[in-house]
């Protein structure tokens, strides 16, 4: 996974002064930021032949920064406005630490912040949590806190909407943004495939998005939501890459097919697929894990 960044240099990276990710890359590793012609300060890596005529309907309205990852704001299709609002990130983001391997942490009394950013990658406010509702890092790399404010606050207050999440499974060849709120920069490629059980030390994860090569990710961009250009939509949870060639070590993933032959594909980053999280939460945006539907690893 893409090793958070320590707490001490989110200031710097919220005013774009730039840190050197805990990955220990260089700081010139950091995204470049837009030139000042621009019309925004955000940065965009793209893969241009596929992202170019559709670029424009994914921006950093509703991404958040954490104190060590990117995140975003997030509803499901059957949430409504006066519901308390959701961020989206990873479950190696968490502050108290990585969760063990078949560790699931539900409801657990949270008041983390988070960077609220509008459509130009300008913070706009710090939203707190009530509660970590949902964390793991078991066949996905997920956390989900719920705020003491709900959708119609936050879209009233700074004129901001959730991004909805998908309850269907991506589809290879989509056109995506991968949407960092830590380092305000938009990575541009397509979804290469898909990864039957994607390895990485004590961790194993099922179905995982594989991103083309145009998708550089680097630490600090753990936790964004990765966006379908065409429709806006979450489709899955920007989560590794593998850095240096190795085989299934941290911040090295190896793929691992149903036969069990192992793949290592060096400079390719990896995201965890959402679809499966709206059937797990019910009315209020409560999670509800014995939901008939609902299929993430449970306690």
């Amino acid at each position: 996974m893409r090793k958070p960044l320590v707490a001490a240099f989110f200031a710097l990276a919220i005013a774009g002064a730039g840190a050197a990710p805990a990955v220990a890359a260089p700081v010139s590793a950091k995204p470049a930021t837009a030139s000042a012609a621009s019309t925004s300060a955000i940065a965009v890596r793209a893969d241009t032949k596929a992202a170019a005529p559709t670029l424009q309907a994914v921006n950093l309205a509703g991404t958040v920064a954490l104190s060590n990852c990117s995140g975003s704001v997030v509803r499901f299709p059957n949430s409504l406005d006066t519901d308390p609002a959701l961020v989206l990130s990873n479950g190696h983001c968490l502050s108290t630490g990585f969760p063990e391997p078949g560790e699931v942490l539900v409801n657990q009394a949270s008041t983390r912040t988070f960077g609220l950013l509008n459509s130009a990658g300008t913070r706009v406010a710090t939203l707190r949590a009530s509660k970590l509702a949902y964390g793991t890092m078991t066949d996905t790399d997920v956390s989900i806190y719920q705020l003491t404010s709900t959708y119609a606050t936050i879209k009233n207050s700074y004129g901001i909407s959730a991004l909805t999440v998908q309850d269907t499974h991506p589809t290879a060849g989509t056109a995506i943004t991968v949407a960092s709120g830590y380092w305000k920069t938009l990575y541009n490629c397509n979804i290469d495939g898909f990864v039957y059980r994607l390895k990485e030390g004590d961790w194993t994860w099922k179905d995982s998005v594989r991103y083309t090569s145009a998708c550089q990710t680097i630490g600090g961009t753990s936790g964004s939501p990765v966006i379908d250009q065409s429709t806006g939509k979450v489709v899955a949870v920007n989560n590794t890459g593998n850095e240096d060639g190795a085989r299934c070590t941290e911040n090295n993933p190896c793929e691992v097919d149903a036969s069990g032959n192992v793949t290592v594909r060096e400079g390719i980053n990896y995201a965890q697929e959402t679809y499966l999280i709206p059937a797990c939460f019910t009315t209020g945006n409560q999670l509800n894990l014995s939901a008939s539907a609902c299929t993430l690893p449970k306690p």
